[in-house]
């Protein structure tokens, strides 16, 4: 007994925390079992591991500020024909990720673009990668707020880091030019990174005109966010915010 007191205080200051919650259920089994050292050791080793990663998933989930727990398992395909479900599937494989491809939701409010974007950034987050959802005005407000403190620089970087970037809602803003200078540099420094963006708009590209300038600043944006992109618009298709209040 003295023993396994030794190596549970042990495995609490080595911060091992997996394998000392499942330390004496693993001795437990090895004796039953006749399990060599080896294997008792394995198991524990094991268990840290996974004890780690569900960890690390949480603290990602956590940074990356999901709104919803909306995943693409459940989202309601079956109720929006204005989307392709394989091609929707074929991103989730996160090839684009690897790629630095953008992706960018063209459609009516309701449609689901925000749903698929979330569903995507999830798949992301368990595959180890980094991300953070933000409501685009959101944004350049903060990023505005930033130039009072100087922290403008520090605050950029940490957005370009990202493994995957979700600007959700990217439709009528009250943007100044500062505001405007700041998307542009976010959005060439990612481009320059190869760190993938994903867009939801209610905005065909040639609407974006009217909603931000200078054009020849427009035009880069573009230039740069169109070179590596996947654009999916929804055509038609009912709000599924008005299905589900039908339906209560």
């Amino acid at each position: 007994m003295t023993e396994l007191l030794t190596i549970r205080q042990l495995l609490k200051e080595l911060h091992l925390k997996g394998m000392e919650t499942v330390l004496e259920r693993e001795l437990a089994k090895a004796e039953k079992q006749g399990l060599s050292v080896q294997q008792c050791l394995t198991n524990l080793l094991l268990e840290e591991k996974r004890h780690k990663q569900e960890r690390s998933l949480l603290y990602r989930i956590g940074q990356a500020k999901l709104p919803h727990q909306w995943t693409l398992e459940s989202f309601p395909f079956h109720r929006q024909p204005g989307i392709d479900k394989s091609r929707i599937m074929t991103l989730a494989g996160l090839e684009f990720v690897h790629r630095g491809d953008n992706i960018v939701f063209i459609g009516e409010p309701g449609t689901g673009k925000t749903g698929l974007a979330l569903g995507l950034l999830r798949k992301a987050l368990i595959q180890g990668y980094r991300g953070l959802f933000t409501n685009v005005q959101d944004l350049l407000d903060e990023l505005y707020a930033s130039l009072a403190d100087r922290s403008t620089s520090r605050f950029l970087k940490r957005l370009c880091n990202f493994d995957v970037l979700v600007l959700d809602e990217l439709g009528y803003l009250t943007l100044s030019q500062e505001q405007m200078n700041m998307f542009f540099k976010l959005m060439d420094e990612r481009y320059t990174k190869a760190k993938p963006t994903i867009i939801t708009t209610n905005l065909k590209y040639e609407s974006w005109y009217d909603l931000l300038t200078p054009k020849s600043m427009v035009d880069a944006l573009l230039d740069r966010l169109k070179h590596r992109c996947v654009s999916i618009t929804i055509q038609g298709g009912d709000s599924l915010r008005r299905q589900e209040a039908s339906a209560e």
